[in-house]
C-alpha cells in the first residue's frame, strides 16, 4: 500500500500542471464561444489517469503505512507517535501528567 501511495503521489505531481490548465478551461464559464473548447478540455481531463488527481492521495504513516490515526504535524500514526514519544525519540514531546 505504501508503494501504491508513492506511485499516486508521483502521478499527481507529473500531471498537476496539465490538470490545472484543463480545469481552468472547463470552469471558465460556459458560453457559446468557448463551449466547444470546454467540452474538449473535459474530454482530455477524463482521459488522464485516475490516480493523477490529487484528491486520490491519502496520508499514511511514514513508518508503518497505517492510513488511520495519522498525525499531520509529525507524519506518523498515533500509535508510532506514542511509542516514539515514550522512548524519547521526538524532541520537545513528553508524556503529560497532572
Amino acid at each position: 500500500m505504501k508503494a501504491r501511495e508513492v506511485k499516486r503521489n508521483r502521478l499527481a505531481a507529473k500531471y498537476a500542471e496539465r490538470r490545472a490548465a484543463l480545469k481552468k478551461i472547463v470552469n471558465s464559464g460556459v458560453n457559446e464561444e468557448n463551449r466547444a473548447a470546454a467540452y474538449e478540455a473535459a474530454q482530455q481531463l477524463q482521459a488522464l489517469p485516475k490516480n493523477a488527481s490529487s484528491v486520490r492521495k491519502h496520508n499514511r504513516c511514514s513508518i508503518t503505512g497505517r492510513p488511520k490515526g495519522y498525525m499531520r504535524q509529525f507524519g506518523i500514526s498515533r500509535i508510532q507517535f506514542r511509542e516514539m514519544a515514550s522512548a524519547g525519540l521526538i524532541p520537545g514531546v513528553k508524556k503529560a501528567s497532572w
